[in-house]
């Protein structure tokens, strides 16, 4: 009534402002304008506390282009990208006695049981090797050109590079091991049929530089680290610490019950140690004038000369007179301009040495003890990626892996002729750094820098 003055327009207007004022009022949004003043002015408190960094006058500098500067373009040489991978944290193996446990995924406990099995039934009768050195004649060559890579013998055993290797002396079975740049150590029953036929161990923290099988009982499987040198016993599933010391590069045994070895240190000293001997100390440590000692490798018929191959060094010693101080070696072998990767015997007589360097030479030495004397200089180029072994039967030839393509594994006579090329365009595309051959079959296994096993 106190309205109808205003005209009947003005009064719906001021009829739709009361109803909407009403229905803002049931709103409440004075509440929600305090709320968010209140987070806004929270966040201002937080954005204060933050303290800018101040930008420094070395940071501001004007760029100029070399046109603008009326100079001659510069050459500039790109540099090669590097990539660098993640590194990887691996878990520690301490000191002592280790279980027998794979690596493998969970399930594979009866696979892993099963080729422990297979190592101690091969291992079961002990083995007496009787090789006699001979000519290398056309039935030889026959039988390396009967020695076939085949699908079923490649298999990755390791997880990365494969440093060292080992194969049972067993004539039934194929039981090889590997040991790669991590600590691990694989065994593969390569005639087991089972395609999980290769298990994995941590027994190291370092690269597995070294391994053998005992000569006297092949149950007992000995590697060597940087951390010692273990012994894994499969009739008791463990890995025992024969040995703790200084960094180790190989070790060789000194006898063929396998209860002594000589150790070689990548600082350049020998160590000798006796596994009758409680505790993991060496019986002896000896300074040999090294600066570092790559291979150690003990003479087959007169075991207490052993050839320790160094830096540019290869040097015969006699263990008889070896003390801690001032060694001199019985003979020397001179002729390698830079580091020598490996020196051995020959297998059967140990009247010839075979050494590999980084020279790009392989050489192969008469050995008559003493002298020594260098009889041929064969040159590899850059064949060779590894050290050279000898065939374990023979006393005239030798295996090394090489580079030339198409991939293959080498075997030369002592004369220097290249007998046969172990090659495999189908299954076989990668260098075998290591190789190794069966002490009684005609069985070369060949490990490339990916863990990948090849058995010709």
């Amino acid at each position: 009534d106190q309205h109808s003055q205003l005209s009947a327009y003005e009064q719906k207007r001021l009829k739709n402002i009361m109803e909407n004022a009403r229905f803002f009022a049931a709103l409440n949004l004075h509440k929600v304008a305090a709320r968010l003043e209140e987070v806004a002015n929270k966040r201002e408190i937080q954005a204060a506390k933050r303290v800018k960094p101040k930008r420094t006058e070395d940071e501001l500098v004007l760029r100029r282009s070399v046109r603008l500067q009326r100079g001659s373009p510069a050459v500039v040489t790109p540099e090669p990208e590097t990539f660098t991978q993640p590194k990887e944290s691996y878990p520690v193996v301490p000191a002592g006695p280790l279980p027998m446990a794979t690596e493998g995924p969970e399930g594979s406990e009866a696979l892993a049981e099963e080729l422990l099995a297979t190592w101690r039934r091969l291992s079961e009768v002990l083995l007496v090797v009787l090789v006699a050195h001979a000519s290398p004649g056309r039935r030889y060559q026959e039988s390396l050109r009967g020695m076939l890579l085949r699908e079923g013998n490649v298999r990755k055993v390791v997880k990365t590079r494969v440093c060292s290797m080992a194969i049972h002396p067993a004539t039934g079975s194929i039981l090889v091991a590997a040991g790669d740049s991590t600590g691990l150590v694989g065994l593969w029953n390569a005639d087991g049929g089972s395609a999980d036929g290769a298990q994995t161990y941590l027994v190291h923290n370092h690269s597995v530089s070294c391994m053998h099988f005992s000569p006297c009982n092949p149950a007992h499987l000995l590697t060597l680290s940087s951390d010692g040198l273990r012994c894994g016993d499969v009739t008791r599933a463990v890995f025992d610490q024969v040995f703790q010391g200084e960094e180790s590069s190989s070790f060789d045994f000194l006898e063929a019950s396998a209860s002594t070895a000589i150790v070689g240190h990548w600082g350049g000293r020998v160590s000798v140690v006796d596994r009758r001997t409680p505790g993991s100390a060496s019986e002896l440590s000896a300074d040999i004038g090294f600066s570092r000692t790559r291979t150690v490798h003990v003479h087959p018929l007169r075991p207490h000369y052993f050839v320790a191959a160094g830096s540019v060094d290869v040097c015969v010693f006699d263990l008889r007179t070896l003390s801690a101080l001032g060694n001199s070696p019985v003979s020397c072998l001179p002729g390698h301009t830079k580091s020598v990767a490996s020196a051995y015997f020959s297998p059967v007589t140990g009247n010839r040495v075979v050494t590999v360097s980084a020279d790009n030479q392989l050489r192969l030495r008469a050995s008559e003890l003493p002298p020594l004397v260098n009889v041929l200089p064969l040159e590899r180029g850059s064949q060779g990626v590894s050290g050279a072994i000898w065939e374990p039967k023979r006393d005239d030839c030798f295996v090394v892996g090489s580079m030339a393509q198409p991939r293959q594994i080498q075997v030369f006579q002592d004369s220097g002729k290249l007998l046969h090329r172990f090659s495999d365009p189908d299954y076989l595309g990668s260098v075998c750094c290591i190789n190794a051959i069966h002490p009684q079959r005609n069985i070369l296994v060949g490990g490339n820098s990916s863990g990948r096993l090849f058995i010709f």
